[in-house]
């Protein structure tokens, strides 16, 4: 019987596959994006923090530097969008198969657009849950932009 590939697992093969430069770190499981820059070693604001939201109906990931939060005004006026909500832990794990903070910032591994925030984008490198709460990628900012096909913009705030 085999196994269906993990989120971790199928982020890891989608990075190798595009030769991106990045490293593995595994630490003990973090639940909050302070904790996971502290077991990384690496500055917060270089943490790539990935939220489920729905935009209009539609669920959509927002990822911005871990020191800042969604401004939900400029993401609305910049996107076009009335309503934006972020998803429960239930429709999270519906939507993803992962807990809460174990989501890594490709919309794409889960059929969901990306937003990313221009603040996380100054940073050479960045640091990320890989599909678990205990297992984090750095990977090289240039190759995040190339690989994401994430739509930029500001929206968030201190």
């Amino acid at each position: 019987m085999t196994t269906e590939p993990t989120v971790t697992d199928k982020l890891l093969t989608f990075l190798r596959d595009n030769q991106a430069h990045f490293d593995v770190v595994t630490h003990r499981p973090v639940t909050t994006s302070e904790e996971a820059a502290q077991v990384r070693g690496t500055p917060l604001e270089q943490g790539a923090k990935a939220l489920l939201f729905t935009a209009d109906g539609d669920p959509v990931l927002l990822v911005l530097p871990a020191n800042r939060r969604v401004d939900s005004r400029s993401f609305k006026t910049s996107f076009g969008v009335k309503n934006l909500a972020m998803v429960s832990a239930e429709e999270l794990r519906q939507l993803t198969g992962l807990e809460v903070g174990a989501v890594p910032p490709f919309g794409h591994l889960f059929g969901l657009a990306t937003y990313v925030d221009e603040d996380l984008l100054t940073n050479p490198r960045l640091a990320f849950n890989a599909g678990s709460r205990s297992t984090s990628v750095l990977l090289d900012t240039a190759d995040y932009e190339r690989l994401a096909a994430g739509t930029r913009a500001r929206f968030s705030r201190e």
